[in-house]
């Protein structure tokens, strides 16, 4: 079993959006690897209000080294953590569904 990293764009969106994108992301990853996923849970909610969105990303990338491929969902071209975590799935050689 594969384990999934989920890329999205989440400022401006509801949790409510966000989790209807990881689902589709989900299934999605799942037909287009053939099998089951376990999938890396990196929809933090354990950050005070005064977090920054760097703490957000650091602690993205850690999930993303352990994970065998990375989905990224629409829009993530915009999404400057996006982007930064698609440079380091290139440049560390991890598998990624875009």
């Amino acid at each position: 079993m594969k384990k999934l990293f989920i890329s999205q764009p989440m400022r401006g969106k509801s949790d409510e959006e966000i989790l209807k994108e990881r689902e589709h992301a989900i299934q999605k990853a799942k037909e287009l690897i053939g099998e089951e996923v376990e999938v890396l849970d990196t929809f933090f909610d354990d950050f005070d209000s005064n977090a920054k969105p760097l703490e957000y990303l650091a602690r993205s990338i850690e999930y993303l080294s352990k994970a065998d491929v990375a989905y990224f969902a629409q829009g993530w071209q915009e999404a400057r953590g996006c982007r930064i975590e698609h440079e380091c799935a290139v440049e560390y050689g991890i598998d990624r569904i875009e």
